[in-house]
């Protein structure tokens, strides 16, 4: 696992996101053992206190589940995972329309540039 930290953000939130875009992905799969507190800790070169935050945060909100003696595992539920797509989605629109209109254009003008950046990606296939 590779993570290059940001000092602009927790480290434990750029591990939770770093994991939910594996899991989106389909990299860790529904039912996928995820590495162990000292495990990951000792890869990341981090306190494993900041590694054990992470897993709190992922099951609490249901992103993993912890089986008894055997250690955390991606949930198997699609929805949740489903729900976490969405809302990273939203997250990644609202920071570009937001920067979008920092730059001053407005709605139409953001809707065309994205049609033509599409576009133009699918000439560039």
């Amino acid at each position: 696992m590779a993570i290059e930290f940001d000092n602009n953000q927790p480290i434990y939130l750029q591990i939770m996101n770093y994991l939910k875009v594996e899991i989106i992905t389909g990299k860790l799969k529904p039912g996928d053992k995820i590495p162990s507190v000292r495990e990951l800790a000792a890869e990341l070169q981090i306190n494993p206190n900041t590694v054990q935050r992470t897993f709190q945060e992922l099951e609490r909100e249901e992103i993993v589940e912890t089986r008894r003696g055997m250690g955390r595992y991606v949930t198997g539920k699609e929805e949740t995972i489903m729900t976490i797509k969405q809302e990273m989605a939203q997250d990644v629109l609202d920071r570009f329309i937001r920067g979008m209109q920092e730059l001053g254009f407005q709605e139409d003008e953001i809707v065309s540039a994205v049609a033509n950046s599409i576009s133009k990606r699918r000439l560039e296939e």
